[in-house]
């Protein structure tokens, strides 16, 4: 009977520990997250336009003058920032599959670009693990932690981790198609007519990526050759690529709701992300 009574009063200290923690993690998670979402609200600036007007697709290589006809009409409201929840799963090996659930809320701003991306991937019942991925004020941040507590590795600051966020960015701007505008900054190039390169440019940070579109002229699919991903310890580019389907209309704009993220390895394609949009919520300007 003695042994019984100390195995429950372990297994209960256990219990209200494990509890504690994840409580004080979560609390200390929000708290973070909410500072960068305030950080990345505070730098916005007013956008180049406020709405766009057709005229200014003229002189664009053909399947990109295509594409704002299917995804915007003449007169759009221009977006300032976005608010979105997601779910999904996410691979949580670079060699294997070991696909787990998550949930996640993301914040844009168009101007200047940046996001807050802010995850919760079910590792093991009970267990999440919490992951910031963002780009805020010209500075990349990805921060993996278990309950909120534990760290698994932070990689933040400039060169190759801001601009592989900045190309995150640009890719996921396909869900507020007024920020592909070259009255928004992006500069187009031809390359033929079912494709053409994109340039973003934040500061001293420019990245260019190739768009390509599907026979309802809407953007299939962005890559780029070398994106920044990690291999053991060791930190390399690999080209990366995003494929988006089922468009829907909202708010006026036709925009992709489902998505896969993937990193074309010596191996073959490693994807590592499946999600679909829950919700979205826009902000345009006056």
């Amino acid at each position: 009977m003695l042994i019984l009574t100390w195995v429950f009063v372990v297994t209960a200290g256990l219990a209200l520990a494990y509890a504690a923690a994840s409580a004080i993690g979560a609390w200390r998670w929000s708290v973070a997250a909410r500072n960068l979402v305030a950080e990345l609200t505070a730098g916005r600036v007013a956008p180049a336009a406020s709405r766009h007007h057709a005229a200014e697709l003229a002189g664009l290589p053909a399947p990109v003058q295509r594409y704002f006809r299917a995804a915007l009409t003449d007169g759009q409201p221009i977006v300032t920032a976005v608010s979105l929840t997601q779910s999904g799963l996410f691979n949580m090996s670079a060699v294997a599959d070991q696909w787990k659930p998550f949930t996640a809320t993301q914040a844009f701003a168009t101007a200047r670009p940046g996001f807050v991306w802010d995850a919760n991937i079910t590792l093991f019942p009970g267990v999440p693990v919490r992951v910031v991925d963002a780009f805020v004020a010209g500075e990349g941040l990805l921060r993996p932690t278990i309950l909120g507590l534990y760290g698994l590795g932070t990689l933040q600051g400039t060169g190759e981790i801001a601009r592989g966020e900045l190309l995150r960015h640009f890719a996921e701007s396909v869900w507020f198609p007024t920020a592909l505008l070259p009255s928004q900054g992006v500069v187009w190039q031809a390359v033929d007519d079912t494709s053409a390169n994109a340039t973003m440019t934040d500061g001293p940070i420019s990245v260019t990526m190739l768009f390509r579109f599907g026979v309802d002229d809407l953007i299939t699919s962005v890559s780029v050759e070398g994106r920044a991903t990690t291999v053991g310890t060791a930190t390399v580019l690999m080209p990366w690529e995003c494929r988006m389907s089922n468009y829907q209309t909202r708010d006026g704009m036709r925009v992709p709701l489902t998505g896969e993220a993937l990193y074309i390895t010596p191996q073959g394609e490693k994807p590592y992300f499946k999600g679909t949009i829950d919700t979205i919520v826009y902000e345009f300007a006056p």
